[in-house]
């Protein structure tokens, strides 16, 4: 998928992860559609560097953990750790659901929201210099 495709679809899904979270929390279906906004917005993200990566020709990025490590040595995101954090709740609530791991996972959303943002402002300047 080219860039100017998917990366519209990550910034709707942003704002959508956004808005849910602004939400008080009331039961956890809600909670639960936050921990999805994020799964949603997460795939996103690694398919937008997988799809900016490949406009410029860097190698080929063929799983969430290599996008990020593309998107970290080419100056796209200043520091892997949240995204190895994102990466790691992402894995855990898609393979296996647990109440418990859910509630932790949704505590640590919030964090995420920033260097979901800060990526898709980088990612959209690298596309519109061109």
């Amino acid at each position: 998928m080219k860039p100017e495709q998917i990366l519209p679809d990550f910034k709707n899904a942003l704002e959508r992860y956004r808005e849910a979270m602004a939400l008080d929390p009331v039961d956890d279906v809600h909670r639960a559609g936050c921990i999805q906004y994020f799964e949603f917005t997460f795939d996103l993200a690694w398919k937008s560097v997988q799809a900016v990566a490949a406009f410029y020709g860097v190698e080929p990025v063929k799983s969430p953990r290599a996008a990020f490590k593309t998107a970290y040595s080419q100056g796209w995101i200043d520091e892997q750790a949240p995204w190895l954090s994102m990466l790691e709740a992402r894995n855990r609530m898609a393979h296996v659901y647990n109440a418990e791991e859910a509630l932790m996972i949704y505590e640590n959303l919030p964090q995420f929201i920033r260097p979901f943002e800060q990526l898709h402002q980088k990612l959209l300047s690298l596309i519109q210099d061109d």
